[in-house]
């Protein structure tokens, strides 16, 4: 059984699915072997077709699909498991069911093979009056075999026709499986042209057929995928029947660009870069013409724009890529050319685009930062650092934020003029701050913390305001330098999570009550924060857990 166990089935699909899948042990049927595979039902909410493989992938072991939903994820589900368990069950008696299976097969075969030719064709009219789905199977090969093309664009048409599973026009959900089961046969008749030497017509009628699918599409609730599988089929079957009959090149590459722009091609996923070996160097031009004069017509389109981008690219067209990028003009259109341009090994060209997208900026403040730093770097790399300390504090006084002070405090370190840029940066944020604007007096808090000047920072907060959080690390940094502030800082911080409850609250509050007891060691008063303290837990007392956290950290 190529090693399967209720150990590596707990293994393959975890406690959950293993414990869920011991109660469907009773509901799986319809078991048959294979080599190396076990297949079988298994009927849950819906029928779930499952299979065993007994080597697994590359022989590592046991392996499994279903079509439920879980299982189409990738994941080894409940219905894999009752397999399993099933088949372990069974594993005295595996060879002799194996045995009866190819017996029945054997069998079968033999008593058809006895039958004459009117008995059989009397069996296959029996079969098709009870069978629906086998009468239009058998009809679409009775007219590929003699060549009806109407017939099979009929049949074709009927397979893709949501009328028989849809209410109201609209396929729900429970028959979206049905559907796709039908309107996959159509798939194989297309495959079968194909094979029988007409390829030509297997190219016209899978274009059609995708457009009929194209069509329904919104009318069915495709939350499994089930008409992306239909659609991926038939764009394969057309690139088949495209290697076999080889169209005029011109031909494909039009049909090839207008499929990519019609909402169809969301089903299919075709690339015309798939077709590049038929379409040759003729196809190819014929290709990017047909993408440029959809994309001259509707410069806005995302399908068309990205079609003759993958071209452009695919032909190392970089001027071609330059200009669609020019055309959308979206906010970081002049970085994405000055990174083409640098690739394509035009460096001066890049750097051009990087300067305009600065210089057309009516607002640096709008300006992608990607394309600051992107042009900050390149003045660096190249020795003008001067440029980019200029365009560091053109940035920073438009956006008056710490990163912005840390980027121009680099770029002036390694200009060797940071001082005079670092008062001409304070100075901008002290204004900021007494006019109140925004959150300058915060920004300027940071500023100062992140330079490591407590100091300064302390007195900035304390004429402009600060929020909690810096407040917290000011007192933090402080505490043996100025703990009488510090304390005062903590205890505020600590009053309103005494009217809290919850762990995280608990745990912010002793954090605080350890950082007054060390403000209270520097300031030679511990007997203050003993009767602080116990006047703390009197009041707290019925909060477990927060006396819990106090005794095990002892503040």
């Amino acid at each position: 059984m190529g090693g399967l166990t209720e150990a590596k089935l707990r293994v393959l699909a975890g406690e959950r699915s293993f414990g869920r899948g011991l109660g469907y042990v009773d509901e799986v049927s319809g078991v048959e072997f294979g080599d190396g595979w076990i297949r079988a039902s298994v009927h849950g909410t819906e029928r779930y077709e499952t299979e065993l493989v007994l080597g697994g992938r590359k022989g590592k072991g046991p392996a499994g699909t279903c079509d439920c939903p879980y299982g189409q994820e990738g994941n080894f589900c409940k219905h894999l498991v009752a397999l399993g368990l099933t088949v372990i069950a069974q594993e005295a008696d595996l060879p002799r069911l194996r045995e009866s299976v190819w017996d029945r097969a054997r069998g079968l075969d033999t008593w058809l093979s006895a039958l004459s030719r009117e008995e059989l064709l009397t069996l296959v009219r029996d079969e098709i009056a009870e069978d629906q789905q086998l009468e239009r199977r058998l009809e679409l090969r009775a007219a590929s075999a003699r060549g009806d093309l109407a017939g099979i664009r009929f049949r074709i048409r009927e397979l893709l026709d949501i009328g028989p599973f849809a209410q109201y026009g609209y396929v729900e959900y429970a028959d979206a499986r049905a559907y796709a089961d039908q309107a996959g046969q159509a798939v194989s008749a297309i495959r079968s042209l194909t094979g029988s030497g007409r390829a030509s017509d297997a190219i016209a009628l899978s274009r059609e057929a995708i457009g009929l699918l194209a069509g329904v599409a919104e009318s069915v609730d495709d939350s499994d995928g089930w008409l992306g599988q239909i659609g991926a089929g038939l764009a394969d079957a057309h690139r088949d029947a495209c290697y076999e009959a080889t169209p005029e090149p011109e031909e494909l590459a039009h049909w090839l660009v207008t499929h990519a722009l019609d909402e169809a091609a969301d089903l299919t996923d075709i690339d015309p870069l798939d077709y590049e070996d038929l379409l040759g160097e003729q196809g190819l031009i014929a290709l990017r013409r047909y993408a440029t004069e959809a994309w001259t017509a509707n410069r806005t389109g995302w399908a068309e724009r990205h079609l003759l981008q993958r071209l452009a690219k695919s032909g190392r067209d970089v001027d071609t890529v330059i200009a669609v990028h020019a055309a959308a003009q979206y906010g970081h259109t002049h970085l994405l050319i000055a990174r083409e341009l640098d690739t394509a090994g035009r460096p001066a060209e890049a750097l051009e685009w990087a300067e305009r997208g600065i210089r057309d900026a009516e607002d640096l403040a709008t300006v992608d930062t990607a394309l600051v730093d992107h042009l900050t770097d390149r003045y660096t790399r190249t020795g003008r650092l001067a440029d980019a300390v200029t365009l560091r504090r053109d940035h920073f006084a438009a956006r008056r934020s710490l990163l912005a002070y840390q980027q121009l405090r680099a770029a002036a370190r390694a200009a060797a003029c940071w001082p005079p840029e670092r008062e001409k940066a304070l100075a901008l944020l002290r204004t900021d701050a007494e006019r109140a604007k925004g959150c300058g007096g915060r920004v300027l808090v940071d500023v100062f913390l992140d330079d490591k000047d407590t100091d300064a920072a302390w007195r900035a907060a304390t004429e402009h305001g600060a929020h909690d959080g810096q407040w917290l690390t000011l007192a933090d940094r402080s505490r043996t330098t100025r703990p009488a502030g510090a304390l005062a800082v903590y205890h505020r911080l600590a009053a309103p999570l005494t009217c809290q409850t919850g762990n995280h609250a608990y745990e912010q509050l002793v954090s605080l009550l350890l950082s007054i007891r060390d403000c209270h060691r520097h300031l030679g008063t511990p007997d203050d924060f003993t009767t602080y303290v116990t006047d703390l837990r009197a009041t707290q007392k019925r909060k477990r857990n927060l006396m819990r956290l106090m005794d095990e950290h002892d503040p």
